[in-house]
């Protein structure tokens, strides 16, 4: 018998999405751990927000919110919304019952705001990684370092020259004709009239420059997981200055080692490592006038043909980051507000991947 096509639905719902999440669904493990870590974080919020007054967004589900843009490519804060108030899936890893209202996307994106002027995204990563290594994920000793630019969000048109001075009037004041063919334009000269913080850089000889911020990652050898993250302008030295920085930073007294790709092969950097007590497994780039400072010491132990082996998973991290988290053209302005979001990413990337090594691996949960 043909069923009937009704279209009333019904008035109530007895049904919660706690119940209506499969129990094996892969958001399931990430929800956990998220939930560990903001239960933790609950001083550092507390901190942040006034004793009295109208009752804001709570921190945990806007953070919660923020993962879910991430881990499911969702491109703007208004589809993200629209997103969370049609999904179950989505309202359940937020917090949300079906019955609640879903908030604007300008309130969602103001007290955000105010998480991304703090050390949330730091102290996020932090504790992420401190349950890997206490579940024995991480390795404490065998590291890699790596940066890669992303393309600020900001067009060429408003790099202009620092002095303000205009050769002509624009034909039109929204979207003027530009001819950059001829004219010499530096950092030194020219900024950014919308985002000064951005830099222009390329990739390598050939390639088109742009306007970028430079973001590094410290990863550790044994599963690939993001130790820590640093962004900076992209100045021509912030790649090696971010990765001794990161290296800096690391805990404990016993001597580590780093992998690097030849960018890295310089005298200043490799003896900035020794003296952190970091052996320097840097690519030799033998073409390099004066030579490679990656000396026989170096390279004869066979730890180093490991390190030169493992650093390539860094750049899984990087493809993650830009692919999935959309890093790889930036809908934030500014420095500290581009860092916020681009270590709160790398916080992400390792939710997913400690929830995939925790599958494959049960004991370890």
């Amino acid at each position: 018998m043909r069923g009937i096509d009704h279209q009333q639905g019904h008035v109530f719902s007895y049904l919660s999405p706690e119940v209506r999440v499969r129990k094996d669904h892969p958001l399931r493990a990430v929800r956990a751990m998220t939930d560990e870590v903001l239960r933790e974080m609950s001083v550092v919020f507390d901190g942040m927000y006034a004793k009295c007054g109208r009752p804001s967004i709570p921190p945990e589900k806007l953070l919660r919110a923020q993962l879910l843009q991430m881990l499911y490519s969702v491109r703007s804060e208004r589809l993200l919304m629209e997103e969370i108030d049609y999904s179950m899936l989505f309202r359940w890893f937020v917090g949300l019952n079906l019955d609640e209202e879903v908030w604007d996307a300008t309130s969602f994106t103001k007290n955000r705001d105010r998480l991304l002027e703090a050390e949330v995204a730091k102290e996020f990563l932090l504790r992420v990684v401190e349950r890997a290594r206490g579940a024995g994920l991480t390795s404490d000793e065998h590291f890699t370092v790596d940066g890669t630019l992303l393309e600020a969000w900001a067009g060429l048109k408003s790099f202009q020259p620092k002095d303000g001075k205009q050769a002509a009037p624009p034909d039109d004041p929204g979207n003027p004709t530009v001819d950059f063919h001829g004219q010499r334009r530096s950092n030194q000269t020219h900024a950014s009239k919308t985002d000064p913080d951005a830099k222009l850089a390329r990739k390598g000889p050939g390639k088109e420059a742009k306007l970028s911020y430079c973001g590094n990652l410290l990863v550790e050898n044994r599963n690939g997981l993001i130790v820590n993250a640093e962004l900076l302008e992209a100045n021509g030295r912030a790649e090696r200055d971010a990765a001794l920085l990161m290296l800096e930073q690391v805990p404990g007294t016993k001597r580590v080692t780093a992998g690097a790709d030849k960018g890295y092969d310089t005298a200043e950097f490799v003896a900035e490592c020794r003296h952190l007590g970091v052996t320097p497994h840097v690519a030799r780039n033998t073409g390099r006038r004066g030579g490679s400072a990656i000396d026989a010491r170096t390279v004869r132990h066979p730890g180093y043909a490991v390190s030169q082996r493992k650093r390539k998973r860094i750049e899984e991290c990087f493809g993650w980051l830009k692919d999935i988290a959309l890093l790889r053209k930036l809908r934030h302005r500014g420095l500290p507000k581009v860092g916020w979001v681009f270590t709160f990413a790398a916080a992400a990337y390792n939710l997913v991947r400690i929830r995939n090594l925790r599958k494959l691996s049960p004991q370890t949960a």
